[in-house]
């Protein structure tokens, strides 16, 4: 059997294993959360391969690739080429989409530049070609009795210096050329920077218009056009504004007289100046003040604070005079409301239209007095005085409150959002132009290719990028990403969507004989699409390819060809083999924790009865952002809620974009604009919103957990009330890793000092002053039970929460990491190295931390994201803690484990994309699983059926699926009841 054997594993913490897994087949990694799965997968076996394979090439070739790090590990043989393909974040360019990050968008513009048909901007008519003589008509016709200068353009935008060209057309007997809008002599042509885009038009003839002069014109145009093969451009000699026309033998509008270039396809690039809208660079939006923003409750006057922001107007960074400029903007309104007649007790959206542009843009031409220089000056607005301080203030802190406060994206008012000239969008095939097949989604865009008709000429000239095009749009099919859209922003992507794309582009390369590492790629999928990227993975296995995935979902488990689970617990009581074999083999392995959940043994059950709520609502009525069908949804509060429905069904729409955008701007004046909808009501019921999601923690290795929910502080004093401490004069602020005072300068308190190297990767030294404990010598002889404060940022949660067992705020805060399933992780893990999901955990156990009001409204997406079985009993527990205190829980959820346990179901559906955006059905779980239009209900049938069965067979009393009364004993609706091994 051909295998990769590795041995003697030690990195993180990994136990010196030894395995042997099986090539060309799918292997899965599983284990709880922290036990040493992503040490094994990426930092050992894929770290090892990809080593290997990087140091074969040239010193030189291997400067411009990342090299990794020799992982801890005395041998590992048999391995291939080594791809990873993990749980990255996506791009956060706001140029990057779908359709760039699959290729595919490349395609579509050589696409468009061969067969795509061009028309007027302007007219909307077909473009015709130019003769000679019809060229010599226009211009007798437009430029009569008139002086122009007919330019060949020879080089048009790129690099170079171009002194042979310069050469060569002075020997050809030619005296100027126009170089980037300069007229030059070529006795002295001007020198050009090599790396720099430059424009050379040959300064043909300089002509007097008129019919006398029709033979020299038409000489000079052959000559014109044949150096620049087939273009020249005519323009006025003199003038403010002189005149200019572009004429081509092959593109130009006879009837609105518009010539243009060539059809290339960097004219449908949005990030060449070439294509790219001007108005907004090719980025579809714009960063605008907002009038909202600047008067954010219209229902107040003037004299009321309507205008907040002169009200409370951006000063300095110590806001000094604050209530001076407050003043002084006042009384210029004062001033400009008297000469307007405009009074300043109205209501604010009761005044004229008329009256509020003048307030805010200054249209009108107002004048008001200066209290400070005394001069009489012209009002310019709220707005436009907003405009002109960001555009033109040296204070970087006033350009920051500007943007924070009152500005936000708006899409851009010429190109509508499509990025690109009018010129690109005037290009047809099919009857689409390219931003309108950029709009489809992958489903239709595939549709849309196989149906479309061209000519015979043109399937020859299209064969090749037709088929990739189409390939493309086929492996996005199948990994389960059929609902987006090919202009969605990467930026916007879950990680899950961004690693299924980043698989799509891998399967599209064909590569045999690649060993491929992926980290969970079942994140985000419904268990109906899951069935199709197993398919997908199986055909990547065909091509005689090794698969290794990290994951902890049941049917990729059940799927796999092999399973290793690493144990027994997290952190430093895993990083062992627990069991390992074909799958069949590993299901009857009685050490395995995995295994007992998946052939019945432990099972997480639903409740015996559901909760009752408070009857209280919020209702969404009419939401219709993006595919949402202008749908009605009922939350009702006191429960534990989860949406449900297929990937692209319009879940994150609903709660995001909508309902927590609206309550964002109600209890924290955010100003993100919520999607569509009429109204929504009911938001009364609750008095403030939490979402957790899986955003980072921290953007630097300095954030930590403790740090994070504010465990550190406390931490921090403590040490300054030992006596050690107070006796030096020590105070909380001494034991802080990012301030002067107790840190190591050396290392400026990170613990390792970086040292670049120049063929081979940066090295992390461990700091020699320090040694790696962030804090210098007099810090750390400050002790609490034998323990200083880098040996307490050492330890995991779990040896903190024994260590500070007799210190309740400190136990507190520990014990809420300890519930969400973060035991194993050290209070100093920087942040950078969290996963989403257990960045995720550790923001639910910051607001877990804190004392609740029981009217919270909790939104989480995907909370299960890279947890075990086990894990995920540990999380519903805090989660039904949550509601069972009063509050609300809302779930975004694909985990049947997490479905079947909640108190009210709302699924969406009965697709995605286009096809989603409607309510297929909302109940309870058991009436979900007896719907038979829904794909969720379908799924969730078998769990409750199985859940049913292990209740049977342990003599466990059945879970009704009835509401429990609403003050009833919380005990008797417990909804997790702590599995249990079948007798």
């Amino acid at each position: 059997m051909k295998s990769i054997k590795v041995v003697g594993a030690k990195g993180h913490n990994l136990k010196n294993i030894t395995l042997e897994i099986p090539k060309e087949k799918m292997i899965v990694v599983t284990g709880l959360s922290g036990s040493g799965k992503s040490s094994l997968a990426f930092d050992t076996i894929y770290a090892e391969g990809q080593r290997r394979y990087v140091e074969s090439m040239s010193a030189y070739a291997r400067q411009f690739l990342e090299l990794m790090e020799k992982p801890d590990v005395e041998h590992i043989s048999g391995l291939s080429p080594a791809i990873s393909i993990e749980q990255r974040n996506p791009s956060k360019n706001p140029r990057s989409t779908v359709a760039t990050v699959t290729e595919i968008y490349d395609y579509l513009r050589l696409l468009f530049a061969r067969i795509g048909h061009r028309h007027c901007p302007q007219c909307g008519r077909a473009v015709q070609s130019w003769s000679v003589q019809g060229i010599t008509a226009d211009i007798l016709k437009k430029f009569a009795d008139t002086n122009v200068y007919l330019f060949s353009p020879i080089v048009r935008g790129r690099a170079g210096t171009y002194e042979e060209l310069f050469a060569k057309l002075k020997k050809e007997g030619f005296v100027k050329v126009r170089v980037n809008g300069v007229i030059c002599s070529l006795d002295t042509p001007p020198t050009l920077e090599r790396y720099k885009k430059h424009t050379i038009e040959l300064l043909a003839d300089e002509v007097f218009v008129e019919e006398f002069e029709r033979e020299r014109l038409v000489e000079s145009l052959e000559l014109a056009l044949k150096y620049s093969k087939g273009l020249v451009s005519v323009e006025e000699t003199e003038g403010k504004k002189p005149r200019a026309f572009t004429y081509s033998e092959n593109n130009a509008c006879a009837h609105c007289g518009i010539g243009f270039s060539e059809l290339e396809p960097r004219l449908f690039s949005f990030n060449s100046p070439y294509g790219a809208c001007p108005e907004c660079n090719g980025l579809g939006i714009k960063i605008e003040i907002a009038e909202d923003l600047v008067v954010p409750d219209p229902e107040l006057s003037i004299n009321q604070g309507a205008i907040a922001a002169w009200d409370n107007p951006v000063t300095t960074r110590t806001h000094r005079w604050k209530s001076s400029w407050s003043g002084y903007y006042y009384d210029i309104l004062k001033q400009v409301c008297r000469q307007a007649k405009i009074n300043m007790n109205t209501p604010w959206n009761k005044l004229a239209k008329t009256q509020r542009d003048l307030l805010l843009y200054g249209t009108g031409g107002a004048q008001y007095t200066s209290v400070i220089s005394g001069t009489s000056q012209e009002f310019e607005g709220v707005i436009t005085n907003l405009k002109r301080r960001h555009d033109e203030s040296e204070s970087d802190f006033v350009k920051e409150e500007v943007y924070n406060r009152f500005m936000r994206e708006v899409t851009c008012p010429v190109c509508l959002g499509k990025r690109l000239k009018p010129e690109a969008l005037a290009v047809y095939i099919g009857g689409k132009n390219i931003a309108q097949i950029g709009q489809m989604q992958v489903s239709a865009a595939k549709q849309f290719f196989e149906q479309l008709t061209l000519t015979d000429k043109e399937k020859t000239i299209a064969k090749d990028v037709l088929k990739e095009i189409k390939a493309r749009l086929e492996f996005l099919n199948s990994v389960g990403l059929s609902y987006l859209t090919l202009d969605r922003k990467s930026q916007t992507l879950s990680g899950g969507e961004a690693q299924r794309i980043h698989l799509a582009t891998q399967i599209g390369s064909g590569l045999t004989g690649v060993l491929y590492v992926l980290d969970e790629p079942t994140i985000g999928l419904h268990s109906r699409d899951n069935d199709r990227l197993i398919a997908t993975l199986k055909e990547l296995r065909d091509l005689d390819n090794t698969l290794i995935i990290v994951e902890h979902d049941k049917d990729t488990i059940l799927a796999a060809d092999w399973v290793v689970e690493l144990g027994p617990a997290a952190g430093e009581h895993g990083g062992e083999v627990v069991a390992q074999g074909p799958t069949d083999r590993f299901l009857k392995d009685e050490k395995s924790l995995t295994a007992s959940y998946l052939n019945g043994r432990r099972c997480i059950l639903p409740p015996e009865k559901l909760r009752a709520g408070n009857g209280k609502f919020i209702e969404i009525i009419g939401a219709q952002q993006f595919n949402l069908k202008n749908i009605d949804v009922k939350i009702p509060l006191g429960k534990m809620v989860c949406v449900t429905g297929v990937s692209g069904s319009g879940k994150s729409t609903l709660v995001h974009q909508i309902l927590y955008k609206t309550l964002a701007q109600k209890f924290y004046h955010a100003k993100d604009v919520p999607g569509q909808h009429k109204r929504i009501k009911g938001l009364e019921n609750i008095d403030k919103v939490i979402i957790v999601d899986q955003s980072p923690i921290g953007k630097t290795p300095r954030s930590n957990p403790a740090t994070y929910i504010g465990l550190f502080t406390h931490i921090r004093e403590l040490f300054a009330e030992m006596p050690e401490a107070k006796r030096r004069g020590y105070k909380a602020g001494r034991f802080s890793f990012n301030v002067k005072g107790g840190r190591c300068e050396k290392c400026q308190g990170d613990g390792i000092l970086k040292i670049q190297m120049q063929f081979l990767p940066d090295i992390y030294v461990r700091c020699e002053e320090c040694n790696g404990k962030r804090f210098n010598e007099d810090t750390l002889q400050v002790t609490f039970k034998g323990k200083n404060i880098a040996d307490v940022l050492d330890m995991s949660v779990s040896q903190a929460l024994e260590f500070f067992d007799s210190i309740p705020k400190i136990k507190r805060y520990l014990q809420t990491l300890h519930d969400v399933g973060l035991g194993y992780i050290k209070l100093g893990q920087a942040a950078t190295t969290l996963s989403g999901g257990e960045a995720q955990r550790v923001k639910l156990a910051d607001e877990l931390s804190r004392k609740g009001t029981g009217k919270t409204l909790y939104i989480l997406d995907e909370p299960t994201t890279g947890l075990h079985f086990a894990d995920i009993d540990k999380l519903l527990h805090v989660l039904h803690g949550l509601a069972d205190r009063g509050n609300s829980v809302l779930i975004i959820e694909h985990n049947l484990d997490v479905i079947k346990t909640a108190d009210w179901l709302i699924d969406l559906g009965p697709e995605g994309g286009d096809k989603g955006g409607l309510i297929v059905a909302q109940g309870t779980p058991y009436e979900i699983a007896a719907c038979p239009q829904s794909y969720t209900g379908h799924y969730l049938k078998t769990e409750l059926e199985e859940a049913a069965a292990f209740r049977r067979a342990n003599g466990l009393p059945p879970a009704t699926g009835k509401t429990a009364s609403a003050n009833g004993d919380p005990r008797n609706r417990s909804l997790t009841k702590k599995s249990t091994r079948k007798k």
